[in-house]
């Protein structure tokens, strides 16, 4: 019936899930609402934002929250910290194995005085069997609830019993009873290379490389092995049936900047590579790994300004900027800028990996994109490192432990492999051939001529040819916007030399971020540091592809 309505409660019940990184709060969350696995993952930071579900039949507002720091101002913590103060309910979520040392820091830094609380150990698979023990002091200790769940497994009967302890909910005591609790042998996270002293750094180095390289090499390969077929089953024959279109008409099917011609070159290109990336990505981090090579990278990421759990903004930067940019707001108030500053300069996301590669192999020299690679890393690295010269404490009190190397789950892998696949389709190509559209229109109105012959002075100072400047001005809409230099089917690129090819992709992806990524950068940190951050980008990027190509010329 239209007008039949279902009935609730006028104010759900308010519960809010807290506790530290790598807790385990996002998976009690998805355990307990039933949502499809892949929106958190097992790697700290995971959670930039505050999730949300109801559960009707328990009268429940369920909200997951960041993973908070010690001694941390990062946006998460902040904001975690306001839910809190919002929340009528407090699931404190605490590690089995780490609630001894845990739990007391935890306490310190909430006020839940008078709130109802319900305490959760995760990891309970973790522990030995001395955590009933724990479970019934802290039980008295405390005076709440206190279960112990293993969340990467949760059946219907765990989910029943949290539910019906939160609805029980009561306030913990006033004098919290924690002076002495019992021990209990527990399995500890695995020791690995990346915890080396001296070695440990080289080989999260390594590893990231096998991790980024592989699926870029595999891709390339694919891409190279089926761009000839689709130049023969495809365009060749659509070259003939469209012979006698309308001129404007068959240029933008398949000219130059063809929807068709440049389309075919942007997907055979950039899928691969968006695909197999995405799937590296989504693997390393539910496995834990990422937070490993994090943890031993933090060192050098200090040199730069910046520690080591920046770096997983950075590294997601790789798929996607623009996500990027959210997870930065896990990083410090006085590290924080300059992650962003990394991501828009070093991280290469995947579209723009995909066009690069395409580039280098329409040109013959496919080669050049891992020293290409490296140097973007390394400029970006030194580009940070000029700008932002915040000096970090390397005793900053952070709560930090191992996470636990696991086997990815195949539906979680999937589900996050799903997602970037419906971005690059949904929301990538379309706005690709967007830019195919005008960049006809600008050929046929002889606009793009001007705007070349306009920057042909400039481009030779770096030794460029005026016909780069269409490349160089589509990639500020889109990074993969360098796809337009494939016109006729790669012609134009095949003309240039090695430092000429290389000078051109490295100034196209660096000169300025996607417009995307800057709209994004100024409503996370304001419109004058989105301007700032690109004023200084620009003078890097010139300057340094200025010495790359004086080098580049004196060499040769």
């Amino acid at each position: 019936m239209l007008n039949s309505v279902v009935e609730q409660p006028e104010e759900l019940r308010k519960v809010v899930l807290v506790g530290f990184e790598s807790a385990g709060k996002s998976a009690l969350f998805r355990g307990l609402t039933g949502r499809d696995t892949g929106e958190e993952s097992n790697v700290r930071g995971s959670t930039v934002t505050i999730r949300r579900a109801e559960l009707l039949e328990h009268q429940l507002e369920l909200l997951d929250t960041p993973g908070i720091r010690m001694k941390d101002d990062s946006v998460t913590t902040m904001l975690t910290l306001k839910q809190l103060a919002a929340g009528d309910t407090v699931i404190l979520v605490i590690r089995g194995t780490d609630v001894v040392q845990e739990l007391p820091l935890l306490l310190g830094m909430l006020d839940v005085t008078g709130k109802n609380a319900v305490l959760v150990l995760t990891f309970a698979d973790k522990c030995g069997p001395g955590l009933s023990a724990q479970v019934n002091y802290y039980r008295k200790g405390l005076g709440i609830s206190v279960l112990p769940i293993n969340t990467r497994e949760m059946h219907g009967n765990a989910q029943d019993l949290i539910c019906r302890a939160i609805v029980a909910a009561r306030p913990m005591k006033r004098q919290p009873e924690l002076a002495s609790p019992p021990e209990s042998s527990v399995i500890e996270p695995q020791t690995t290379m990346f915890e080396h002293t001296v070695w440990g750094r080289f080989v999260a180095l390594a590893a990231l490389v096998v991790l980024f390289a592989a699926p870029v090499y595999v891709a390339y390969l694919f891409s190279g092995w089926i761009q000839p077929l689709a130049d023969a089953w495809i365009l060749e024959p659509l070259h003939r049936m469209t012979a006698g279109l309308w001129n404007p008409l068959q240029a933008i099917m398949l000219g130059d900047y063809g929807i068709i011609s440049l389309g075919l070159y942007s997907f055979i290109w950039a899928f691969p590579v968006v695909f197999l990336i995405g799937f590296s990505v989504a693997a390393t981090e539910e496995s834990g790994l990422k937070d490993r090579i994090t943890d031993s990278l933090d060192g050098w990421m200090r040199k730069i300004g910046m520690n080591g759990k920046d770096l997983i903004p950075v590294l997601s930067g790789f798929g996607c900027n623009v996500v990027a940019v959210f997870q930065s707001r896990t990083c410090s108030s006085c590290t924080r800028k300059a992650c962003v500053s990394m991501i828009s300069f070093g991280s290469a996301c995947s579209y723009q990996i995909g066009a690069s590669l395409s580039l280098f192999s329409s040109g013959g020299k496919p080669w050049l994109f891992f020293p290409y690679m490296l140097v973007l890393v390394l400029a970006g690295a030194i580009h940070t490192r000029l700008w932002n010269r915040n000096r970090l404490d390397d005793t900053l009190p952070l709560h930090a432990n191992r996470t636990f190397l696991q086997k990815p789950s195949w539906r979680s892998v999937s589900w996050r492999v799903r997602s970037v696949m419906k971005q690059f389709l949904v929301q990538a190509m379309p706005i690709f051939i967007g830019i195919c559209v005008v960049a006809t229109l600008l050929e046929q109105t002889r606009v793009l001529s001007a705007l070349t012959g306009a920057l042909t002075p400039a481009l030779a100072i770096f030794h460029l040819p005026g016909d780069a400047a269409g490349g160089i001005l589509f990639s500020i809409l889109r990074k993969d916007g360098l796809l337009v230099l494939n016109q006729d089917q790669g012609s134009f690129v095949e003309d240039l030399s090695g430092g000429q090819l290389f000078i051109l992709v490295y100034l196209a992806s660096t000169l300025t971020a996607c417009l995307v990524t800057m709209w994004t950068i100024r409503k996370e940190l304001g419109a004058v540091f989105a301007m700032q951050l690109a004023g200084k980008q620009l003078v890097t990027s010139l300057g340094s592809a200025f010495v790359m190509a004086w080098l580049w010329n004196w060499i040769a």
